[in-house]
């Protein structure tokens, strides 16, 4: 067996067909993921919300809700990647499940090698690397910390004193590089790169707002001034700030 260079990504597999779906977490597991089967007679949602699985593999002809009504509900609280995986091979039902926040569909029966590459495209654009790559361990871990802040990676949320907030991915990517530094100021040229991968057209106030934008949700959490102008430079977290 050869050694994992990289954490299990974990797939939550959401499929009422329980051969189905035991014949896929088999598959998966043999490419180095770690399935978690949910049960779809529950509150599909909150399961996801329980897990943090890094991707989701979600069925449309599900009992109770379809797929797109469970669809809509994860994206209230998880931006994990989301791919529809159903018999269904209208060019409606396509559209419908990418306007109600799926980010791919593969139509069954599927190639199981179609399906990995899929779900591996699908990392490499959520967290920012493909499964193999030794960088992944970055955007796999759990949580991050640095003072009173907790970040949670999988869930795009920060803490601060018991209280969480969730994050858009620019504020999530702002505040991470920040918290990196440990205190460390970051140049506005790093955090652009950060933010955006290519920052050609990026204005150079479009960062500005984003950090305001940021400053506003932590002061909601009662962290106050805790993000430093350095002028000419870039930005500072600034831990001893939010102590008081």
């Amino acid at each position: 067996m050869t050694e994992r260079t990289h954490p299990p990504f974990l797939v939550a597999v959401v499929e009422d067909d329980h051969q189905l779906a035991s014949t896929l977490a088999r598959q998966l597991a043999r490419y180095e993921f770690e399935p978690v089967l949910l049960d779809c007679r529950q509150d599909i949602a909150r399961a996801v919300d329980d897990i943090s699985p890094h991707i989701v593999l979600l069925d449309i002809n599900l009992p109770k809700y379809d797929g797109f009504y469970w669809c809509r509900r994860i994206r209230e609280s998880s931006v994990a990647p989301i791919i529809f995986v159903s018999a269904r091979n209208a060019g409606m039902d396509q559209v419908f499940a990418l306007e109600n926040g799926g980010d791919d569909y593969i139509v069954k029966p599927f190639d199981m090698d179609v399906l990995v590459a899929k779900l591996r495209a699908q990392i490499r654009r959520a967290y920012g690397s493909y499964a193999n790559a030794p960088d992944v361990v970055r955007d796999a871990v759990e949580s991050l910390a640095f003072g009173p802040f907790e970040l949670n990676v999988r869930k795009m949320q920060v803490g601060f004193q018991g209280h969480w907030t969730a994050l858009t991915k620019t504020e999530f990517e702002l505040l991470r590089t920040l918290m990196e530094a440990k205190g460390a100021v970051v140049s506005r040229d790093l955090l652009l790169m950060a933010l955006w991968d290519d920052t050609t057209f990026v204005d150079d106030n479009t960062l500005t707002v984003n950090v305001t934008r940021l400053r506003k949700r932590l002061t909601e959490l009662g962290a106050t001034d805790v993000i430093r102008t350095v002028r000419g430079v870039g930005y500072q977290l600034v831990v001893e700030e939010s102590l008081g």
